[in-house]
């Protein structure tokens, strides 16, 4: 499960926007430059009756893969108001992967999909002029283009809330107040970024104290409701200056505050069961909070279950484990798949699997 959540984790946690942004909320939406459109049908400019989804996504990205349900479900629900959704794939790694990875999704990603050009760019032109140009070094992320053609919003899509597309497409939207939110929360992120560096100075130096006051101003500098984004940076910082009964009191809280983020309690769980840092390891607390997160995604999530038959064979319920991880190779895809099976057959062989 690691190597997945990992990638999910410095994409939708850890990518700080290094590049000085110069397009922003309320600038004119660049032109879309596309080399071919994967599905759909082709978009050759912002139409003045209607509102648009650019989100930019690869097969290779975890978090993007994840997301796609989610834009799918806004195309089907928008559609016919007015709105055209665009999975604008970039840094593709391989672009031969596109089109059999849009085959596999089937029903789970019918709207448009188009590739990057790369001419004149060795990382593409919409590489360049949307993300690179916004200040966004992290994949996905969704860019909303109002009736006008201006940019609305600038996000994760899975942060992209139903009530701001049905302004936009109502005409209703105020783009000027919207660009102003967007331009202050850029100003904080600046800010972010040198207290993150202050508190990985002290971290180094196990200074543990200052580090703890220094991530307390870094969560003071956000909203309320996005101080979750530094959650797993307190609970290591927790692990690592040893104080393994705060860790796990801090993680129980975690799973009771957000029962529904079962992303959230999986990585948590995973850690807990795995992580070499920890030298005191509770095993019991991993176990409560992956049968949290396995009962809400009704034994059907296979990473969630991979991590629960990995604590189990640790617990030396051997058969117990074989029966989750059969459920994990059978619910996986791809990669994935494969490395849960090579799992399930060392659980077989009572072996400890490869780490992944």
């Amino acid at each position: 499960m690691s190597g997945l959540v990992a990638l999910a984790i410095g994409v939708v946690f850890g990518q700080a926007a290094e590049d000085i942004a110069t397009l922003m909320v309320g600038h004119p939406a660049p032109k879309l430059q596309v080399s071919k459109w994967a599905q759909g049908e082709p978009v050759k400019e912002f139409e003045r009756d209607k509102a648009y989804i650019v989100e930019f996504w690869a097969t290779w990205c975890g978090p993007c893969v994840a997301t796609i349900p989610h834009v799918n479900e806004l195309h089907h629900k928008f559609k016919d108001k007015g709105l055209v959704v665009i999975g604008q794939n970039v840094w593709e790694n391989d672009v031969s992967k596109v089109d059999p990875f849009i085959k596999k999704m089937g029903e789970k990603m019918t709207y448009r999909v188009a590739l990057d050009s790369t001419e004149g760019s060795s990382k593409g032109q919409m590489a360049d002029t949307w993300m690179k140009a916004a200040g966004q070094n992290g994949i996905p992320t969704a860019f909303v283009v109002n009736k006008d053609a201006k940019i609305a919003w600038i996000g994760h899509p899975n942060s992209l809330k139903e009530s701001l597309l049905e302004e936009v497409l109502a005409g209703k939207f105020d783009i000027a107040k919207a660009a102003a939110a967007y331009e202050s929360k850029m100003k904080r992120q600046k800010e972010e970024e040198s207290i993150w560096q202050d508190f990985n100075k002290h971290k180094k130096a196990k200074e543990w104290d200052q580090a703890d006051t220094v991530l307390a101003k870094l969560e003071s500098t956000l909203p309320e409701d996005d101080r979750d984004k530094y959650c797993f940076t307190r609970f290591q910082l927790l692990i690592d200056r040893k104080d393994y009964k705060g860790a796990y009191k801090y993680a129980a809280r975690l799973v009771e505050s957000h029962p529904e983020n079962t992303f959230m309690q999986n990585e948590l769980a995973w850690r807990i069961a795995t992580s070499k840092s920890i030298e005191e390891r509770d095993l019991d607390v991993a176990e409560k909070i992956a049968r949290k997160a396995n009962e809400t995604t009704k034994n059907k999530d296979p990473e969630i279950l991979d991590t629960l038959a990995r604590i189990l064979y640790m617990k030396g319920q051997k058969d117990t484990a074989i029966e989750y991880q059969t459920k994990a190779v059978e619910f996986a895809d791809g990669n994935r798949k494969k490395q849960f099976q090579s799992t399930l057959d060392s659980y077989k062989k009572g072996e400890d699997p490869k780490s992944y």
